[in-house]
């Protein structure tokens, strides 16, 4: 007797909105990490407004890559969700000392990198159920 738990199949339209909605967001962050990693005069800019050294400028870029590469990844994909979750509450937390109404944005991200993820992972959804009543 198997102790395994069946997950059912998801279903194709799931998939894909699924995608849609945790990868646009994925591949800005996969697109714009390269330019704190490369010290881009912008980058470094940013970092200077916000009181970071410029020191900290690549690991940050390798977090944010790792990470969103982590979630495009279906069999690591929780596990970069998690890790986003975590650079997106710097994000916010940055936003909201510098008084910058602009912190909503992070969170929006984190909304919709769970909610990709929930519409194509079917065991999330077993452990984060939606009732229709």
């Amino acid at each position: 007797m198997s102790t395994e738990t069946q997950v059912p199949a998801n279903p194709k339209g799931m998939t894909i909105t699924g995608w849609v909605i945790g990868g646009l967001p994925a591949l800005m962050m996969i697109a714009t990490s390269p330019m704190a990693i490369m010290k881009h005069p912008k980058a470094i800019e940013g970092m200077q407004k916000y009181g970071y050294p410029e020191s900290s400028m690549v690991v940050l870029g390798i977090a944010e890559l790792v990470s969103a590469l982590l979630y495009v990844i279906p069999k690591t994909s929780i596990l970069g969700a998690i890790l986003l979750t975590g650079y997106l509450g710097g994000a916010v937390a940055t936003h909201v000392r510098a008084s910058e109404a602009t912190y909503f944005i992070p969170i929006l991200f984190g909304v919709l990198f769970w909610a990709g993820l929930w519409c194509r992972n079917p065991s999330l959804r077993a452990l984060i159920p939606y009732n229709q009543r």
